[in-house]
């Protein structure tokens, strides 16, 4: 099957699992536990700098003694924020550290030597999709705070079926409006112990898993 046809495909998928999925939180102390774990999860990611910023996060910015500037914005589908004096910047797939300093530089035309924070407010979609030979075909939610690779997706579908190509996994993801398709053999991850292979998956990836034709 070519990719233009399995892409296609799981168009007519990706609507249901997007919505078959869904946790909610009722219990007013429940949901208390739960901002405060993201709150902890976002300050840690800050510390590490190792986050990718997303479409659809929410980011709080500051300019040192320049109150006026302080925003929250949402990172839009294009991957930018509208930004005061300076329009449209482009934030989506840089760290916290390296948005920063694309905020900044812009802001040199207005300011001498802008000093510019930046703080993750709230995550936007943190979904992937694991469709093809799995045991239970899902969406699954990347925890705030932590990474999700190939493999712990997998496992959370319930792992491969009897025929599944297990050499032969695709990751397909969106980069910069074109798809990108990843090919992963995971028996050079659980076999040979190649961890390198068993990427990080970003918000909205497809891990698709093939039928073996043997």
């Amino acid at each position: 099957m070519s990719r233009y046809i399995l892409l296609i495909s799981l168009l007519g998928v990706l609507p249901c699992l997007g919505g078959c999925t869904r946790t909610s939180v009722k219990n007013p102390a429940q949901t208390v536990a739960v901002s405060q774990e993201i709150s902890q999860g976002i300050a840690q990611v800050r510390q590490s700098s190792s986050y990718v910023l997303q479409p659809g996060d929410l980011v709080e910015i500051k300019v040192f003694m320049e109150e006026d500037m302080d925003r929250t914005l949402r990172i839009s589908g294009n991957g930018s924020v509208t930004y005061p004096l300076v329009g449209a910047i482009k934030i989506a797939g840089y760290t916290i550290e390296q948005a920063e300093a694309q905020v900044q530089e812009s802001l040199r035309t207005y300011f001498k030597n802008p000093q510019v924070s930046m703080l993750i407010k709230e995550y936007g979609n943190k979904t992937v999709y694991v469709l093809g030979q799995v045991a239970k075909p899902a969406s699954i939610e990347i925890p705030p705070e932590k990474t999700l690779t190939i493999l712990e997706a997998i496992t959370s579908a319930g792992g491969f079926t009897d025929v599944a190509a297990v050499s032969k996994v695709r990751v397909l993801r969106m980069q910069d409006g074109k798809q990108k398709t990843i090919d992963v053999d995971v028996t050079q991850i659980t076999k040979q112990g190649n961890k390198a292979m068993d990427i990080a998956l970003l918000p909205g990836d497809v891990v698709f898993v093939p039928q073996s034709l043997f």
